[in-house]
């Protein structure tokens, strides 16, 4: 067994050049976690772990809908509310679904009407903690890889890449290019693929 860094895998399903002496970024927002890596020489040079990641994004619409509309609904309905009107600012669609779900009080089924500035609202905290780990990451990049970082950007990974307006935030804030990759849900499994051809590659730099 020959463990790899999921940001690692990230990148190199993105087919970013990794093994070059050259800084490279990314940002892998997954379901559980959040990981965020800066890339040299295949290595990791910096990385921060959030634990926190897209199921904690479908809680937060869930508790808002809870505390707004007083209605309670499952995990499938508060993902499909994310998908269909969730983003962060600088989102600034003005979105609205329909949500059904049951009534705390009375018990029984009830619908109501969820804006995208609601939901904005709900995932901020979020968002935030997640653009302050990469601002932290580039922060604490050695100054003779951070020229690189300005030049080459930020890789964004993983579904919690695809929230409406994230990209935008993080390049914002950081002052960084920042690019989605070209497939977001798959590329860590298949960077994973790819190094289990190249194990030997690994290995050494694992040592």
């Amino acid at each position: 067994v020959q463990l790899i860094e999921e940001p690692m895998a990230a990148a190199i399903g993105a087919g970013l050049p990794i093994a070059e002496p050259i800084a490279t970024v990314v940002v892998d927002i997954g379901g559980g976690t959040s990981e965020v890596a800066v890339i040299s020489l295949g290595g990791i040079v910096v990385s921060r772990s959030l634990r926190l990641g897209g199921y904690d994004f479908d809680e937060a619409v869930a508790s808002y809908i809870r505390r707004h509309h007083r209605l309670a609904v499952g995990e499938t309905t508060s993902e499909a509310v994310k998908l269909e009107v969730g983003g962060v600012a600088p989102d600034e669609s003005d979105a609205v679904t329909t949500v059904r779900g049951r009534d705390p009080a009375s018990g029984l089924p009830r619908e109501a009407e969820v804006t995208a500035a609601e939901m904005r609202e709900a995932m901020e905290p979020l968002a935030n903690e997640i653009v302050d780990a990469v601002r932290d990451a580039l922060e604490n990049t050695p100054p003779e890889l951070s020229a690189d970082l300005t030049r080459r950007g930020i890789m964004l990974a993983g579904g919690g890449a695809l929230l409406r307006g994230f990209a935008e935030r993080l390049q914002t804030e950081t002052q960084v290019p920042v690019a989605l990759a070209d497939d977001p849900l798959s590329c860590v499994v298949l960077g994973a693929g790819h190094a289990l051809e190249e194990i030997d590659v690994l290995e050494r730099t694992a040592l």
